[in-house]
């Protein structure tokens, strides 16, 4: 007796062992999508699967395997139900199950799944059963096609989306380079302005005998002379039929 319950108790200690393994492989799993989903790749995410789905057939073999056959012939039921506040469950469960009452015991010591649940699992076996080989695998090429196209969509939309983001977070540009140097050359130095041809200038040769001073003299009087409107000259010319003094009889 001592021997099986040596057995059991170290079988439970494995399991128990087991089960904490796998909790602390999906809360690392968990914390990956929830804090690193940016850098967190497809083969990433099929590896912890891998990983959770092993640690799960491991436990399963350990549950049908020889050495925890005794455990089969306890039964666990409750002996007390309260609703009050429980700190020592809650420690044992880290504050998972807060008081052991009528609403938390179905759902714990359950050995089998809702019926509702397990309808649907055993409708869904056996359609799967029911399904030919050749049909499954066109239904797995089409469903690979599909995803791949949803794939693309998603990899087009998310390029248009980063463009769009570039493109409102840029400065619009409000001058050019080229026309800067070419506004700066011609500030400067007069690069490629065209310059008008001044008016020839008329001096009149000095008179002789005249001197320089005067001549500028008469240059101004000449200018304003011709600056000013010309005077209207009044003449009277003498009818036609005037007699004229040598005139022939």
């Amino acid at each position: 007796m001592q021997k099986e319950e040596k057995q059991l108790e170290s079988s439970v200690d494995v399991l128990i062992q087991n089960v904490k393994d796998l909790k602390n492989s999906i809360a690392s799993f968990l914390q990956k999508l929830e804090h690193e989903y940016d850098h967190l790749s497809w083969p990433n995410v099929l590896d912890n699967f891998a990983l959770l789905s092993g640690q799960l057939n491991s436990l399963g073999k350990q549950l049908k395997g020889d050495k925890i056959t005794t455990l089969r012939n306890y039964v666990l039921f409750p002996v007390l139900l309260s609703p009050e506040r429980d700190l020592e469950l809650e420690k044992l469960t880290e504050e998972r199950v807060l008081a052991f009452n009528h609403e938390v015991v179905p759902d714990y010591l359950r050995t089998k799944p809702d019926a509702e649940v397990e309808e649907k699992i055993n409708n869904l076996s056996a359609k799967a059963s029911s399904v030919v080989p050749e049909n499954a695998t066109k239904q797995l090429n089409t469903l690979n096609k599909i995803t791949s196209n949803i794939l693309d969509i998603l990899n087009s939309a998310r390029d248009e989306w980063e463009k769009e983001t570039v493109q409102k977070t840029a400065q619009p540009q409000t001058s050019i380079q080229s026309d800067t140097h070419t506004l700066i050359a011609a500030t400067l130095v007069g690069k490629g302005l065209r310059m008008r041809p001044s008016p020839p200038t008329t001096s009149t040769p000095p008179m002789p005998g005249q001197s320089t001073g005067a001549q500028q003299k008469v240059q101004q009087k000449a200018q304003g002379s011709l600056g000013k409107a010309p005077s209207i000259i009044k003449t009277n010319i003498k009818a036609a039929n005037t007699s004229h003094p040598y005139q022939r009889s």
